[in-house]
């Protein structure tokens, strides 16, 4: 089923900011020229996963491309059945009576009293529903613009021209798998852009990652020129609130600048890199270590001091890991350091941290959190542990001068897999680590990884 949308006035933004019609309609006129698209036929783009990253970005589109609707079709995928507890309705209702265009939109719909019987607990809410209308699960606080929200995944994406994977990594090659199915008999294929940050760990023939456009690739047959990663340092919320941010789009040159110059915006600004798996792999790596800090945080009432010696230690586990990714490492580290500093500052997977250091959550609830979907650092605890673990790869200790896997030099990603993959200590380990008297000056361990050729090109799949 699709949802109706509603139809915004001319020139203007869902917050009320002006934008240039005419330069957005000759934008979008430029790229459907490139994509071969002839006049009258409609460009096709949707979302696959509504988490709050998904749904923000194909709610930016609809804001700013939706008007064109003779040239353009901007739809969302989401799963249908998955129903609104009670709590969460009564918080929908009371973000929408705090905001007052968003309410007389619901009224002009007729939609607002279904949320009234929704907080009354007359009548269950459905995830896919209340998107039609603006609200995406995981951010309720931020409303959004109605969308066409499809539960049908066939129907959604077998003419798509554009793909945009929301969905978390360890649910993409699952949903690109059925995906598949419904293009064997494409004959050309979409332009798929993924914004998914998690890898898994595969052992055989050699130890390497696979990220998710690896993942989209083999489960759908499209070529991984057609496929492109999307990252940055950012909060979805804060995007769609017009606050000035920035991302990467990486992959293929033949797709990759037209799309950063289709999808940027005054305060959205797009670069494009050529550097596809490794900024995948970064944007995954950076999650493992929010987790750590927040943590910390909650183990130390937010101490300044604390937090600073457990970021000296994580940021050199990270450049010594990259080292070990990337040929050219150095190129990585601002990407790294300021999406790493955005996590950890107001990201999930912080947030997870804190709350499993409090027991306000436990890791028996599973690394999928109402309000807040996947921790996708979870996982990547897990997989960067499990490759770096291999003897392998390994490396040169420093000090006992002996081969040794690359894990050993990360005190940080060993303490973190014993907490949440083995649960074998609990979240004060973390602290010990740092307390630890054997635990080497951050600043040695990225001088060894300057000072030595560690880098391990089969990781990434490289020859």
């Amino acid at each position: 089923m699709v949802g109706n949308i509603e139809v915004m006035a001319p020139g203007l933004y869902s917050n009320g900011a002006i934008s240039n019609a005419n330069g957005l309609e000759e934008k979008l006129d430029e790229f459907c020229r490139i994509l071969g698209k002839s006049d009258g036929d409609l460009l096709k783009i949707v979302g696959v996963g509504a988490g709050a990253w998904g749904s923000v970005f194909a709610a930016l589109l609809q804001d700013t491309y939706g008007r064109f609707r003779d040239k353009i079709q901007i739809r969302i995928w989401r799963r249908a059945g998955r129903s609104v507890d009670r709590e969460t309705a009564k918080l929908l209702f009371e973000v929408i009576n705090s905001r007052e265009d968003v309410l007389r939109r619901l009224i002009r719909r007729c939609a607002y009293l279904k949320y009234v019987e929704a907080r009354l607990g007359d009548r269950v809410l459905y995830a896919d529903e209340i998107l039609k209308d603006g609200f995406c699960l995981n951010m309720i606080d931020t409303p959004l613009s109605p969308m066409k929200v499809v539960t049908n995944l066939q129907e959604a994406v077998w003419d798509a021209d554009i793909v945009v994977n929301g969905v978390p990594s360890t649910e993409t090659r699952e949903v690109f798998e059925e995906i598949g199915k419904y293009w064997k008999e494409r004959i050309n294929p979409p332009i798929i852009v993924s914004l998914s940050k998690g890898i898994e760990a595969a052992l055989d023939p050699v130890p390497h990652i696979i990220t998710p456009t690896q993942m989209i690739s083999r489960a759908t047959g499209v070529p991984i020129e057609n496929i492109l990663y999307l990252g940055g340092p950012n909060i979805a919320s804060e995007i769609y609130n017009k606050e000035y941010a920035n991302a990467r789009i990486c992959g293929t040159e033949k797709w990759r600048i037209p799309l950063a110059k289709f999808l940027r915006q005054p305060h959205f600004i797009v670069w494009d890199n050529s550097d596809l798996v490794t900024h995948e792999v970064m944007g995954g790596l950076k999650n493992v270590y929010a987790i750590g800090a927040g943590m910390v945080a909650a183990l130390t009432n937010e101490s300044a001091t604390s937090k600073s010696v457990y970021f000296a230690h994580c940021t050199s586990e990270m450049i010594f890991i990259t080292h070990l990714l990337t040929k050219e490492p150095e190129k990585l580290a601002g990407p790294l350091l300021a999406d790493t500093y955005v996590t950890l500052l107001k990201g999930r997977n912080a947030w997870y941290g804190q709350m499993i250091a409090k027991g306000e959550l436990s890791l028996d609830m599973g690394d999928s959190i109402s309000g807040k979907g996947m921790i996708q650092g979870v996982s990547a605890v897990g997989a960067f542990f499990e490759l770096l673990s291999q003897s392998s790869l390994s490396v040169l200790h420093p000090n006992e001068n002996k081969p040794v896997a690359p894990v050993e030099l990360c005190p940080i990603l060993k303490t973190l897999y014993k907490i949440l993959i083995k649960r074998e200590q609990d979240p004060r380990a973390i602290l010990q680590a740092l307390r630890d008297e054997n635990l080497n000056d951050p600043r040695e361990r990225i001088e060894i990884a300057q000072s030595h050729a560690f880098y391990k090109p089969s990781l990434l799949g490289q020859p």
